[in-house]
């Protein structure tokens, strides 16, 4: 845990990230870097924001700054404009600057399209990666942190120690944020030149691994800190079970590695004013969640009643979610007097089962795709949410259904152990098997029917649990002071 509070010096921080919230979202990152820096600008600090301009973020308003930015790359300078945007309320506006290369980023898709991951992602994210140091020179303006984020923004540590090292950006401190470890940006080894790592760097850097080029861990190597995005998730890692082949790298750096707990945005998510939902509830009064679950059953043609229980699930098909293992529960589950919706896309199997489903059961309706109305839809409308996650970073959407009084389903891992409490603001199971999930889904069921005061104690408190930014934001403000005192040789 690190403390909170003590020296109130207002700090210069760069956020360096390939994805922000509402500009482009994928994943919890987008989210992470939408609301973080918003918090951080609340409690005084300069804070701004360097990202692509993708084709999804050109609806966005923006001013194009004057000259081009002038970027090094190992073939030559590259040139792109910078459009400046802002995010958050009217009173703590962030600073957003958008890398305007054609070529690199202007695309149907952030990491890449229906056909696979982009076959140039090492240059475009190096682009960002340098774009990120060039555009403080640009600006005239120096951080005291950089704060990136998963392999995709690991070089600019790299680069702060290598082609940086006496510079004045070179004294900076970095803070790497990894959000999912299972992604580790590999490339081939005999394109390091590419991003201007010539000769031995990439060795020194700690940028080559099993003969290829692994940019996380080159990213673990050289910034000043390690975070995660939850403290089981931290020391998860750090083993061999968890580590993804990277676990020993993660344990030489001994205390370097911290989890700090993820946050939700409160104003985007909060059920007494989401312009998604039917009807507006709090703790207090859960009149208006009856009215979103019948809106929820309306929408998705499920039968409306009342006193069934609804469970949701929202998340990629994919397997570190757990969707295969669920599939195998569904048979079970499907037999009881439940709903059960879906959201989502990913794996081929998952998609079809699930769409198979919705037109041959009257419990069961999915809807293929990423919908962020029908999230929150969902989030709002039914009672229980389930994560049968194999690992979980962190996890937003527990956060989210606990704000909901949606009491979240889940495994005991990542940040789902460290967020959910058992039997008071969810379930919790440990094994995953479809016997685990149904059991614990029956659970939670017999909750709801046999004892519908404890049902709705339990919602109460969830609801009630401070899940906003804010205490998230001071815990990182202390993670910059530790990792600016360990760049300065103070501790």
């Amino acid at each position: 845990m690190l403390p909170v509070g003590g020296d109130m010096a207002r700090l210069s921080i760069l956020f360096s990230v390939s994805e922000c919230f509402p500009f482009a979202k994928t994943g919890g990152l987008g989210d992470v870097a939408g609301a973080l820096p918003i918090a951080l600008k609340a409690r005084g600090h300069d804070v701004r924001i360097v990202m692509p301009r993708y084709a999804s973020t050109r609806k966005f308003p923006a001013v194009e700054m004057a000259g081009p930015l002038t970027v090094p790359m190992g073939w030559g300078l590259e040139f792109c404009a910078v459009q400046r945007s802002e995010v958050g309320p009217p009173e703590g506006r962030v600073p957003v600057y958008l890398l305007d290369h054609e070529g690199f980023f202007n695309r149907n898709g952030v990491y890449g399209d229906s056909s696979g991951g982009f076959g140039d992602n090492l240059e475009r994210y190096g682009f960002l990666s340098r774009g990120t140091l060039e555009l403080c020179r640009y600006l005239g303006w120096a951080p005291d942190v950089f704060h990136v984020h998963d392999w995709m923004t690991s070089l600019v540590p790299v680069h702060l120690a290598t082609t940086e090292r006496g510079t004045e950006l070179g004294r900076a401190a970095s803070v790497l944020t990894i959000h999912n470890l299972g992604y580790q940006g590999w490339f081939d080894r005999s394109h390091a030149w590419k991003v201007g790592l010539y000769g031995d760097l990439p060795e020194r850097a700690g940028l080559v691994m099993k003969g290829g080029l692994n940019l996380l861990k080159a990213g673990i190597h050289q910034s000043t800190i390690v975070s995660t995005v939850s403290p089981t998730y931290a020391r998860e890692i750090q083993t061999p079970g968890g580590g993804e082949g990277l676990d020993h790298v993660l344990r030489g750096r001994g205390g370097d590695v911290l989890g700090v707990l993820n946050g939700i945005d409160d104003v985007v998510w909060n059920p007494m004013a989401d312009k998604h939902t039917a009807a507006p509830f709090d703790a207090d009064d859960l009149t208006g969640k009856a009215a979103c679950k019948a809106d929820l059953q309306r929408a998705l043609g499920l039968e409306e009643r009342p006193d069934v229980p609804l469970l949701g699930l929202v998340s990629r098909l994919v397997g570190q979610k757990g969707i295969d293992v669920f599939a195998d529960a569904l048979p079970r589950l499907l037999q009881e007097d439940a709903q059960f919706v879906v959201l989502g896309s990913g794996d081929a199997s998952s998609e079809s089962l699930f769409t198979h489903l919705s037109h041959t059961t009257t419990n069961f309706r999915s809807f293929i795709g990423m919908n962020e109305a029908l999230a929150h839809k969902i989030e709002a409308g039914s009672d229980f949410f389930l994560m049968p996650s194999r690992y979980e970073p962190c996890g937003l959407n527990q956060l989210y259904s606990q704000r909901y009084g949606t009491l979240p389903i889940v495994r005991n891992v990542g940040g789902l152990a460290d967020t959910v409490d058992n039997a008071s603001t969810g379930f919790k199971f440990d094994v995953l098997d479809a016997d685990a999930i149904a059991n614990t889904v029956l659970w939670a069921l017999s909750i709801y029917v046999d004892h519908p005061e404890q049902f709705r104690a339990m919602q109460r408190r969830a609801m009630q649990k401070p899940l906003g930014w804010s205490h998230t934001a001071r815990q990182y403000e202390a993670l910059y002071r530790l990792a600016i005192g360990r760049r300065r040789g103070r501790f």
